[in-house]
């Protein structure tokens, strides 16, 4: 169990730091959505709410390496990293068409906007944090 036990564990580490962090970003969406980006639009509504975000993303990259200890070295953060962001990503994709965005393409397009270029950026800081919040392995 071991061996396996320690393959697994960034891969854990990446679906606990995405479900977090997709949580607060799920009641923050709303928010920016419904209240925020009406009064000074859709660009300064993520402009606003990112730094929140990122905030978040980054307590909670810390605080899943304390709990699951992903393993040493740059190999097992960049693997929850990219879980966290693989799950992040397909969530907002179900998340959108859910909501009724007419494609996979409309979705895609979307992030080609100044405000989802603006997102897409604090979404690949957030895959990168787990890389920047490594440590080193204690003596």
């Amino acid at each position: 169990m071991g061996m396996k036990a320690d393959l697994l564990a960034p891969v854990r580490a990446g679906a606990l730091y995405f479900a977090i962090v997709f949580a607060a970003g799920f009641v923050l969406g709303a928010i920016r959505t419904l209240l925020l980006a009406p009064r000074v639009g859709d660009f300064a509504a993520v402009a606003i709410e990112l730094p929140i975000m990122l905030a978040v993303a980054w307590i909670a990259c810390g605080a899943v390496l304390r709990w699951i200890r992903p393993g040493q070295g740059m190999a097992a953060h960049a693997v929850m990293g990219f879980v966290a962001f693989a799950l992040l990503m397909a969530a907002e994709l179900a998340l959108s068409l859910a909501l009724g965005a007419p494609s996979v393409a409309a979705w895609l397009a979307g992030l080609t906007s100044a405000p989802g270029l603006l997102g897409l950026a604090g979404q690949v800081a957030f895959a990168v944090f787990p890389m920047v919040r490594q440590r080193p392995a204690s003596n």
